[in-house]
């Protein structure tokens, strides 16, 4: 069991045209800011944006070993694993997954469980939610656990996912912002409260990597196993690295050893 992870959380607003978003793929390995990490997250719906509330987006839908699913796999290698967000193909032609691809030393993917239909907006009109199934993935000897955007609100998810062995969760996102600046900074408070309660309930890390502005909040951070944040990015464009340590996680679990001493109906 290894006892480092080193992370980069690439901070990158998707563009709406796919064939831009493959190519930044391609530049990855020269990055300074990513370095040599082992593992690079990058934002939920990467592979192509969004657009408007209402846009269609099937006609971007792929499968997972498209051109998006073929370029992550290439710009990964053994020594890297890349996350990264895109729609995939679903058995409703008019409403894919949100899906994320994981490539490189583990192979794997993940259908968003929670559709985010909150805020005024039904992500549920355009896409088909994932069934139940929480991943945990492999890499480097941490195990990690798989969620998307709005799956940050929901703790059972999270604790699912460390029921399964998750070390960290890996939660890529296109955090949308408020409308006015007061809601805005709800949001933003919002994602960040989020990410530390998942963190501090499971004694994980959590790696949040948002979406930049305009369109959306960026504030990506790194938060460790007691809550505290190693890490975080402003709204704009940027690259997060940190070092996931398995002795912070361990010295967590025996500072607050909340999972251990979680009581359930069964005893």
């Amino acid at each position: 069991m290894a006892d480092e992870l080193t992370v980069a959380l690439v901070q990158q607003a998707s563009s709406l045209d796919p064939a831009e978003n493959r190519a930044f793929l391609t530049g990855l390995s020269g990055s300074t800011g990513v370095g040599d990490a082992q593992l690079v997250v990058l934002p939920e719906a990467f592979a192509r944006d969004f657009g408007k509330p209402g846009e269609d987006i099937a006609a971007f839908a792929e499968p997972q070993d498209g051109p998006f699913g073929t370029a992550v796999a290439a710009a990964a290698s053994p020594g890297r694993t890349i996350v990264a967000g895109m729609f995939e193909t679903a058995a409703d032609p008019e409403r894919p997954f949100n899906t994320l691809v994981v490539r490189g030393a583990a192979t794997a993917a993940y259908r968003k469980i929670h559709l985010y239909d909150s805020f005024g907006y039904k992500e549920s009109d355009r896409l088909t939610a994932g069934e139940w199934e929480p991943v945990v993935v492999d890499v480097d000897g941490f195990r990690l656990g798989l969620m998307t955007c709005y799956d940050l609100r929901f703790p059972e998810l999270a604790r699912a996912l460390v029921d399964r062995g998750a070390d960290a969760l890996v939660v890529p996102a296109a955090w949308v912002p408020g409308r006015s600046e007061q809601e805005h900074a709800r949001k933003v408070d919002h994602w960040r409260t989020l990410a530390r309660a998942r963190a501090i309930e499971n004694t994980t890390y959590v790696l949040a990597c948002g979406q930049a502005a305009p369109r959306y909040t960026g504030h990506s951070l790194v938060v460790d196993p007691l809550g505290g944040v190693v890490a975080e990015a402003g709204p704009e464009p940027t690259v997060l690295a940190a070092t996931l340590s398995r002795a912070a996680i361990d010295e967590a679990r025996a500072t607050n050893p909340s999972l251990a001493n979680r009581r359930t109906a069964a005893g």
